[in-house]
């Protein structure tokens, strides 16, 4: 979209995108844009009901690895490249239970197999360096746009880990040459559905398979460290900073984090969708307390922004129903996003002797969330790429009050934390044995300090 307002400014008239999909499912992408000449329909949405839509033509191709591979590293390889950016997901990076890179990741081994195609994303784009220095090729910088703290460091670390496997000397030339900036990347945007592409077509008369309906507000901050030169995202609103840290934080702890605490709460309280549950002032209320109280304190000013304000839009942001954000969808991972989103704000608050009752409070409704069943018994289908420790987080709590903090993989020492354990405990019980509705009242009228049953 930002590359889209540059040529649409007349701007980087010599850039445009090429996507590489490796995953099965990037085949429907691949389809869908290769049967409309690369384009889609963006539509915002404003929380009145405004709607815009615009046709993004920025995309010049679409490799799909498995068709060919060869194709997608010489494109990686060629000149002309200069700039690859990741989506992968938080839990993209490979990152073992125990930090650092994952060596021992089947599919990650079956790329370090001599005479192996890789397949990995380190795979495939440690091949592309690697023909660019065998040719004197400058190297491309990789930029990390997913929700991760940190996120230019965590692909430094996982790229040039991977590169070491495979060749020390390569990885010695990629942490000299290649540039890791990091970013952070603020707009809602559920996933494209049958409903979106039916109210696309219904609305602006437009057949796109592959449409995207995001929110009206958007905020990009990129990290100015480029090996090889970049487009003038400035003048297309990016806001390029030395240092992306601040604004991380505030995205991450606030926003991020945010959607954590309405997500199991509202889905056990009979919710599906964002706007739904923080219509709920009890929700509502346990959102403000857990930003202005628990998130704000432990964030360092950010430059040109004004943190209750922002606090204030995320508020509004959430309730706009016009772009119905699944809860299932905000809940998927939650072993990752509880860990990258609000367990710092935790360690943070435990460094400077402070508790953190509102973090308690949606961590237990992660842990009630994860038995699998709502309160009717009906089962809930959610997805966690660590799904073994989740489920033996659940069996330790079904045998011990705070349990479901013990499991270090997670948690880290946060289990040995008599006064955190306690009011997880408290909320927890509240929730199990006498229902959501009654923990959340709970929450939203007294303080939590003394909200544990007597």
């Amino acid at each position: 979209m930002y590359l889209d307002r540059l040529l649409n400014l007349g701007e980087a008239a010599d850039w445009a995108i090429c996507g590489v999909g490796l995953l099965p499912w990037d085949a429907g992408v691949r389809d869908a844009l290769c049967s409309q000449d690369m384009r889609y329909t963006l539509v915002e949405r404003g929380p009145d009901g405004h709607a815009v839509a615009r046709s993004i033509a920025s995309i010049a191709g679409f490799l799909y690895l498995p068709d060919d591979p060869e194709a997608v590293f010489e494109r990686l390889a060629h000149p002309d490249t200069r700039l690859v950016t990741l989506t992968i997901t938080e839990g993209g990076y490979n990152i073992a239970d125990g930090g650092g890179f994952d060596a021992d990741n089947p599919a990650v081994q079956r790329d370090l197999t001599p005479g192996a195609v890789p397949s990995t994303v380190f795979g495939v784009v440690v091949e592309g360096l690697r023909r660019r220095r065998d040719r004197n090729i400058p190297a491309f910088t990789i930029a990390s746009c997913d929700n991760l703290p940190g996120n230019g460091q965590v692909a430094r670390d996982s790229f040039t880990s991977y590169a070491c496997l495979l060749d020390p000397e390569l990885a010695a030339w990629i942490r000299d040459e290649v540039a890791f900036p990091s970013s952070m990347v603020d707009r809602i945007t559920p996933a494209t559905t049958s409903e979106i592409r039916d109210y696309v077509q219904h609305t602006f008369e437009v057949s796109d398979a592959w449409p995207v309906v995001c929110e009206d507000f958007t905020e990009w901050v990129l990290e100015d460290h480029f090996t090889s030169g970049r487009p003038p995202f400035e003048a297309a609103g990016v806001t390029m900073v030395p240092d992306v840290r601040p604004y991380e934080h505030m995205k991450l702890r606030l926003l991020n984090a945010g959607h954590q605490a309405i997500a199991y709460f509202g889905y056990l309280a009979g919710y599906r969708y964002a706007h739904e549950a923080i219509a709920d002032p009890a929700i509502a209320t346990l959102v403000r307390h857990y930003m202005r109280d628990e998130a704000q304190p432990t964030l360092a000013p950010v430059p040109g922004v004004d943190l209750a304000r922002y606090q204030r839009s995320v508020l509004a942001r959430f309730s706009n129903q016009y772009l119905p954000d699944t809860l299932l969808r905000l809940g998927t991972d939650g072993s990752d996003r509880i860990a990258k989103f609000l367990l710092p704000v935790v360690r943070d608050r435990q460094d400077r002797g402070l508790t953190s009752p509102w973090s308690a409070a949606i961590v237990a409704s992660w842990a009630a969330f994860a038995r699998g069943v709502d309160e009717e018994g009906a089962p809930i289908e959610f997805a966690d790429r660590q799904r073994d420790l989740v489920e033996e987080a659940v069996r330790r709590q079904a045998a011990d009050p705070a349990g479901f903090l013990t499991v270090t993989k997670i948690f880290g020492d946060l289990g040995e934390d008599a006064e955190f354990a306690r009011e997880f405990a408290a909320v927890y019980r509240q929730i199990a044995g006498r229902g959501v509705r009654y923990a959340l009242d709970r929450l939203a009228g007294t303080s939590l300090r003394t909200a544990e049953e007597t």
